[in-house]
């Protein structure tokens, strides 16, 4: 399984590079479901994981007092000098790198390629998105106990059945959430975007 899912997170880097590459200086600068973040910050933090060391990230996470969340802010900006075409030359030169980072092992590189991408292509009205076969392995990730805190938070999925309706996936009991895999990963994920594209009366409590 394990490497499966680098080959899916290689292909699919692959294919965010293919796509920003297709986008222009407005799209770049524009604004993504990730709030702060433009297109360009998004695509410098595809290529964090493999430009920036677990040693560099420990050290520079007590900057700022052990928040995972503001370091990676912090690199981020910083790669986003960089200039288009280079950080696009990077994800492809890096697409095959195989980045198993503590605590979320290759899933979590594996879960952004899927998340981010249509955290850009939504505000942009973009069909852009992986094979649902993604979404129902990212599902099952984000459904189990092993899931990273930072994936899905505690508790978020108490109570609730999560169906698919575009591919053969459930999980859980409870109150019904019925939707896309797509729009499922990315609700379960925190994105609210998502949520008019899920139908059930679990949907406020997944919201």
């Amino acid at each position: 399984m394990t490497a499966r899912i680098f080959r899916l997170t290689t292909e699919n880097r692959l294919m965010i590079a293919d796509l920003l590459d297709g986008l222009d200086d407005t799209a770049w600068g524009a604004p993504t479901l990730c709030e702060g973040w433009t297109v360009h910050h998004l695509a410098a933090h595809f290529v964090q994981p493999m430009l920036i060391g677990f040693g560099r990230f420990f050290v520079t996470s007590f900057r700022y007092r052990g928040d995972t969340a503001r370091t990676v802010d912090h690199f981020t900006r910083r790669l986003a000098d960089r200039p288009r075409g280079e950080l696009t030359a990077l994800l492809r030169a890096h697409a095959a790198d195989r980045v198993d980072p503590p605590r979320v092992g290759p899933m979590g590189p594996f879960a952004e390629t899927c998340v981010h991408l249509r955290d850009i292509a939504r505000p942009l009205g973009l069909d852009a998105d992986v094979p649902v076969e993604h979404w129902r392995l990212l599902l099952d990730h984000l459904t189990s106990p092993s899931a990273a805190p930072g994936l899905t938070p505690p508790g978020r999925l108490a109570g609730l059945r999560l169906v698919a309706t575009d591919t053969d996936w459930a999980a859980g009991e409870g109150a019904l959430v019925s939707g896309p895999a797509e729009a499922l990963g990315m609700a379960i994920t925190g994105r609210r975007a998502a949520l008019p594209d899920l139908t059930g009366p679990g949907v406020e409590r997944l919201g």
